[in-house]
């Protein structure tokens, strides 16, 4: 699979979770967010009261594991890094949430509240 493909994978998978979380009352405040060299895929609001940093992971076929298994350590360090320069950016006070949407090859949804930190 080349960039491209797994770009336009990625972004399909984004559009799907996004429609995902629409659908369950979540409100999208940003989308791609970048905070130096990191990057949150979604950013979304929960009852108003729970901010929830989304990393999407959408993959055309499970051979090589499930979608939310390819979550490093280090993507989570950096997940972590640019929640903390918005929720700053925002003066946020209420409580946060670290979620992983899985999309698997069957367009199948897993959302995995609370996934790390």
């Amino acid at each position: 699979m080349t960039k491209t493909d797994r770009q336009q994978s990625g972004k399909r998978g984004e559009e799907i979770a996004e429609r995902f979380l629409l659908d369950k009352g979540y409100e999208i405040l940003e989308r791609n967010f970048r905070h130096k060299r990191a990057e949150i895929d979604l950013i979304a609001l929960w009852e108003n009261n729970v901010l929830v940093f989304v990393e999407v992971k959408h993959r055309k076929g499970n051979s090589f594991g499930e979608p939310e298994s390819f979550v490093s350590d280090n993507q989570q360090k950096s997940i972590l890094d640019a929640s903390e320069s918005y929720l700053y950016a925002i003066n946020w006070k209420k409580d946060v949430r670290f979620d992983i949407i899985a999309i698997n090859a069957g367009d199948e949804i897993n959302h995995f509240k609370d996934a790390f930190y």
